[in-house]
């Protein structure tokens, strides 16, 4: 698969996972279904106060990504390598999918929340590593220190001299994506969860024929 194709691939996953993100977090009073350091803050927060209530949801939140992390490690594992990504895009279709169908059960985002964690933590066995960069992650911590580095190395004149802009597109997908999610939500509220359901599924059911046609993995998946 050519280059402009991964990077566009990548860079897709992970606008969706801020389009998502948003969503939770607006839906969530301040919660996240992909970032899991500001869970984590939170739920360390209840705890010190003392406040279990308030500690059960970033605590399901986690634990669903983690359980979606070891699915998505699971299939990349034993799946055959070419159609390993399109059962990961599969089973995160599902999982973003059934959120939609949950939130039209309830007020609030409630159990749907869980099933977008899990699908944000299967997303991430889905990385396609791109001359230097990971393009597809959930997260962009990692990808903003790089950024910053980077630059300091061109700059110095020890790296290359765009090097840096890899990390840097993959930061500005998700804010892009975040965008689309609340704009999408203000207009179709809940509904607007459809959209990164339809694309995924198109993701999907491309990276399937992909591999048929091509015989081999469009991306190599981490295991």
């Amino acid at each position: 698969m050519s280059r402009p194709i991964l990077i566009a691939f990548g860079l897709m996953l992970t606008a969706l996972a801020g389009f998502i993100d948003a969503i939770g977090f607006i839906r969530l009073g301040g919660l996240y279904t992909s970032l899991m350091s500001g869970n984590t803050t939170q739920l360390a927060v209840a705890i010190g106060h003392g406040e279990g209530q308030h500690a059960l949801l970033p605590f399901l939140l986690i634990l669903a990504f983690l359980v979606g992390a070891v699915m998505g490690g699971a299939i990349a594992a034993l799946a055959p390598e070419r159609w390993a990504t399109p059962a990961i895009l599969a089973f995160e279709t599902i999982a973003v999918a059934s959120a939609f169908l949950s939130a039209h059960e309830q007020l609030r985002l409630g159990t749907a929340a869980l099933f977008l964690s899990l699908a944000m933590g299967t997303q991430n066995a889905v990385l396609a590593h791109i001359q230097g960069f990971r393009a597809g992650t959930t997260f962009v911590t990692g990808a903003l220190f790089s950024f910053g580095q980077k630059i300091a190395l061109a700059l110095a004149g020890r790296g290359t001299r765009f090097g840096w802009a890899g990390d840097g597109l993959v930061w500005l997908a998700l804010m892009v994506g975040a965008v689309a999610g609340t704009v999408a939500h203000t207009h179709y509220d809940i509904d607007a969860l459809a959209i990164p359901a339809v694309i995924m599924a198109v993701l999907a059911a491309w990276a399937a024929t992909a591999a048929l046609v091509t015989g081999r993995a469009i991306v190599k998946p981490s295991s």
